[in-house]
């Protein structure tokens, strides 16, 4: 099954460096979830984000998919993306080392 990976960033970077709104709180908590949910069912092998609270600060999700049509959807489905608390960018990828290759 092909990889992919999605970039996440903060729509407005001041959710991190001055607390976010309480529907970008909860939109968090949504995505947390969701992301979580895709690791646990095997779909998602790696999370993770950057500690930097800045223009540059970033988050990955690298899952598998059955093609780009299906990734798109994992992408658009998380809340964060789909309620506008961060914008994502789809990439296809290939794990060269640790995980799983393909």
């Amino acid at each position: 099954m092909p990889t992919y990976l999605y970039q996440i960033q903060p729509t407005r970077i001041e959710m991190l460096t001055d607390g976010g709104t309480d529907v970008e709180n909860a939109t968090i908590q949504a995505h947390f979830e969701y992301l979580q949910a895709l690791h646990q069912s095997g779909v998602a092998t790696f999370v993770g984000r950057t500690l930097t609270t800045d223009s540059d600060t970033f988050g990955l999700i690298v899952f598998d998919a059955a093609d780009a049509a299906a990734a798109q959807a994992v992408m658009e489905n998380d809340p964060a993306v789909k309620r506008g608390v961060m914008q994502a960018t789809l990439f296809p990828f290939r794990t060269v080392f640790g995980g799983h290759s393909t």
